[in-house]
């Protein structure tokens, strides 16, 4: 569903991963700034931090996940913009398969991270300010048959 919210949610360069080469490097969110909110989470989830794996080519973010009595939550960060969404399987790439953030995420706007909702995530891009895009971004959207903002940001196009 779009809403007025997700309409205002601009991509910025290097939201796929991509970047050119004219525009400079791509920004950075470091593991160890992702370990340090993620270690924050699962205290305050009163759970232990599951196994964290560091971003890898092609894939745009960091992995890593919170075990709690509840259960197991996949926690994905964003490896160029200071992003956190929340997921139910470990997978190399995400289209659709968001979870809201859990009461315990707020540790990790507590430490500069940005929280996105399941809802934002399933935004299709048809209701997003993709104007950033370039051509060959756009060329992967359609080959990879990506429908929405999740899928733009959470990714292992190559």
């Amino acid at each position: 569903m779009v809403n007025e919210k997700n309409i205002g949610f601009p991509l910025p360069p290097g939201a796929t991963g991509y970047f050119r080469p004219g525009d400079g490097p791509l920004p950075e969110t470091g593991l160890r700034a992702f370990r340090s909110a993620l270690y924050a989470a699962a205290r305050a989830a009163g759970g232990e931090v599951g196994e964290v794996e560091e971003r890898a080519y092609p894939r745009t973010f960091h992995i890593a996940s919170v075990v709690e009595r509840a259960g197991e939550s996949v926690v994905l960060c964003h490896a160029h913009h200071p992003w956190i969404a929340f997921s139910r399987a470990r997978r190399d790439w995400y289209g659709e398969d968001f979870l809201a953030p859990p009461r315990w995420a707020r540790a990790f706007t507590d430490t500069g991270f940005v929280l996105l909702s399941d809802e934002r995530l399933s935004t299709p891009l048809s209701g997003l300010d993709a104007s950033v895009l370039t051509p060959g971004e756009w060329r992967q959207v359609r080959h990879y048959g990506t429908t929405t903002l999740g899928g733009v940001l959470f990714n292992s196009w190559d």
